[in-house]
């Protein structure tokens, strides 16, 4: 009998919560694996993953919980929390913060930080990418980061203009600030992810845009998420 995994995501907690039931194997795990990375797309300050009706058949069904936490490392450099995991089973090899149940979760990761992370909606439309310079630049200014302004709107102008002019879909531009560094990320609905091949020739036309963003960002990525992708940058001053 194939193995199943149910989930329900709870957005009302101060943080995420997703409860997660039925068998972690290799079977389930991409689901699960891609449960988590649409949670984590909408770049929240921490994430809590309530296991207690989860059964993990062995160690190496964990895998993909470790590689979740890889993914994500940098961008959105969300905290991840596992509660309610008490069979026995090796939970602390995923690297997550492992809590009893939910509530020492949640005191674990204390409150969130107000006013840390914003984002804007947008359509694949000419201007677009003038919306999103004007919120970085409001927000750069009210998180006492002008510095910043310049190298972050030139990432979100590549990163836009690429939905405009090749995905075509309706897009997410996501803002966080990481200490003194700031993370800037664009999600939308094409599953085609760009390829970095380095610099281009002189004389050819377009290919550019990656290699901008490479020059700017202390690092940048790109993650696979369900109906779509994101593009994501890190900036430090």
């Amino acid at each position: 009998m194939p193995s199943e995994v149910r989930h329900l995501v709870d957005r009302g907690q101060s943080y995420p919560l997703v409860r997660l039931t039925g068998v972690l194997d290799d079977q389930t795990a991409g689901q699960v694996r891609s449960t988590l990375l649409d949670v984590l797309a909408g770049q929240p300050e921490a994430v809590v993953v309530d296991v207690a009706g989860l059964r993990v058949p062995g160690p190496d069904a964990l895998a993909g919980l470790r590689a979740v936490l890889d993914e994500t490392r940098d961008w959105p450099a969300a905290r991840l929390a596992l509660c309610g995991g008490a069979d026995g089973t090796p939970w602390d090899s995923t690297g997550w913060l492992i809590a009893a149940d939910r509530e020492d979760a949640y005191r674990a990761l204390g409150k969130p930080d107000e006013g840390l992370r914003t984002g804007l909606e947008l359509e694949p439309v000419l201007g677009a990418a003038r919306r999103a310079r004007e919120l970085i630049t409001e927000t750069c200014a009210r998180w006492d980061a002008p510095a910043l302004t310049g190298d972050v709107c030139i990432v979100a102008t590549e990163m836009v203009n690429n939905v405009v002019a090749h995905a075509r879909t309706a897009m997410s531009v996501l803002l966080a600030r990481h200490g003194t560094a700031i993370s800037v990320a664009v999600r939308d609905g094409s599953a085609v992810l760009p390829r970095f091949t380095g610099p281009v020739a002189p004389t050819a036309y377009g290919g550019r845009g990656l290699l901008l963003i490479d020059s700017v960002a202390s690092r940048w990525g790109r993650l696979a998420v369900p109906g779509g992708k994101v593009v994501w940058a890190l900036l430090n001053p």
